[in-house]
């Protein structure tokens, strides 16, 4: 059975008002006396008191905490002019910016060398009309969306065929299509190659232009 005292106190404030007036007003038929409500009304200005403490504190604390948070704005504010400052100046080292706690720039460029040797992972989804959503990984990670380290992007090649055509066997009979720099890309057919096949074929590319082995070819009904 729920408990007739409201849980937060300024419902209960209010309660315990209306408690106390219709009381006090009805003492003969309640069968008590103001003996009776002494202490419930001594207790009343008691919480009042205390209610209207705890808000005013309350408020107090937003405000210090609105003005902690501007002071520590300036305060950054005017740090990180400095640090800009500092940064530039040629008479800052290692050492010094070390010391203040700052950025130490890395001076020595990272490359990345080597060839490509994994391949993309092609899957393509083809439940709406016309339109081909095609996902790739790389099968070292086929789990995942990362790109090998180094790699740009995917280069999406293609070959539409009419039913009952062939798949190509190999790259050269493919279209360029997308260099894609994240999965999904999506590719748009017209209406007349509704119910033809798209061969896709990817590979990786390095932002060098060094381009990674041949996918296998993935091959998908354009629907229509």
């Amino acid at each position: 059975m729920p408990d007739y005292i409201p849980g937060s106190d300024t419902e209960f404030q209010a309660w315990a008002a209306n408690f106390i007036t219709y009381a006090n007003a009805h003492l003969v038929e309640l069968g008590i006396g103001p003996p009776d409500m002494i202490p419930i009304t001594n207790g009343q200005t008691d919480f009042d008191t205390k209610m209207a403490a705890n808000f005013t504190a309350q408020q107090a604390a937003q405000s210090a905490r609105q003005a902690k948070d501007d002071s520590r704005d300036i305060l950054e504010s005017a740090v990180r002019q400095l640090v800009r400052q500092l940064q530039a100046s040629g008479n800052v080292d290692d050492a010094e910016r070390a010391a203040l706690g700052i950025t130490i720039p890395d001076t020595i460029r990272t490359t990345l060398s080597g060839d490509i040797t994994t391949r993309p992972i092609g899957m393509v989804d083809t439940s709406q009309r016309l339109r081909h959503e095609i996902r790739f990984s790389d099968e070292a990670t086929p789990t995942r969306r990362a790109k090998p380290a180094g790699v740009m992007g995917c280069e999406i090649w293609v070959k539409v065929s009419a039913v009952g055509e062939a798949a190509p066997s190999g790259a050269d009979g493919l279209s360029f299509l997308s260099l894609d720099t994240a999965s999904p890309y999506i590719a748009e057919y017209d209406g007349a190659d509704g119910g033809k096949t798209a061969h896709y074929m990817l590979r990786w590319v390095k932002s060098s232009g060094e381009k990674g082995p041949w996918s296998e070819t993935v091959s998908a009904t354009i629907t229509a």
